[in-house]
């Protein structure tokens, strides 16, 4: 009786362990704060357990042709159209998340330029003895729009031996450690560093959104457990999570 015990005790656990899967999530970086963040509501409705990982949308385009496996993957629309037509994602499967501006960010304690106009805000980046932001090379989507604008507002030239170029992550923590002087990042990825202080988002005429995307992989584990987490970042309990990151919902 002991040992029918015991037997049906593992068999459980087993079938337990088998249920509670992995589910893999390869998100870009403006939205892992918010992945993160709903990560824990995720896991007790499914069962499952979420493992995150963030890259600039580049990054992770790179990963998913090079044959990296994955549930689902939060990147910009382009990449995933992309993908898609690859059959690296599900295409039935994709459904617009969040959209988020780029802004201006200086040391905490440090003067505010004045960016109320396209024609301040260029005054700001000449007079700034250095301005940070992400190194287009990289694949970052703000990186590679403000350099285009860099040219489109004929500073270029200007901005270029100044510039403080960041691989991925955070730009702002080079303006928190004094390698930078004005930094200019989505505004998402702003505000969870410590020791900086949003100036504001870019004038109205020159701001460009960001809007994240997210899919299940075509080859995915935990297909059913990646629509769960789409649902989840598409639904209400998102809302307050995006406001809170300077992100909100896409464009109905």
């Amino acid at each position: 009786m002991f040992r029918m015990i015991i037997t049906l005790a593992f068999a459980f656990a087993c079938a337990t362990a088998a249920q509670a899967a992995e589910v893999k999530i390869l998100t870009a970086g403006a939205m892992k704060a918010v992945v993160l963040e709903l990560v824990p509501q995720f896991e007790k409705e499914t069962g499952h357990k979420a493992v995150v990982d963030n890259d600039t949308a580049g990054g992770l385009a790179k990963r998913i042709e090079g044959g990296e496996a994955f549930d689902v993957a939060v990147i910009t629309p382009g990449v995933l159209n992309d993908l898609a037509s690859k059959k690296k994602v599900a295409a039935d499967s994709r459904a617009n998340v969040a959209r988020v501006g780029v802004g201006v960010v200086v040391k905490e304690g440090a003067p505010s330029p004045d960016i109320s106009s396209v024609d301040a805000f260029k005054r700001a980046l000449l007079t700034a003895k250095s301005v940070a932001y992400i190194d287009p090379a990289s694949g970052g989507s703000s990186g590679i729009y403000l350099a285009g604008l860099f040219d489109k507002l004929g500073i270029a030239d200007e901005i270029k031996p100044k510039a403080k170029l960041k691989k991925g992550g955070y730009v702002a923590e080079l303006i928190a450690n004094g390698e930078a002087e004005l930094g200019l990042h989505q505004i998402s990825e702003i505000l969870p560093v410590k020791g900086v202080k949003l100036v504001g988002p870019l004038p109205a005429e020159i701001q460009n959104y960001t809007t994240y995307t997210a899919a299940v992989g075509a080859d995915a584990k935990q297909p059913d457990a990646a629509r769960a987490l789409i649902k989840l970042l598409t639904g209400p309990a998102a809302e307050s999570v995006l406001k809170a990151r300077g992100m909100e919902g896409p464009p109905s």
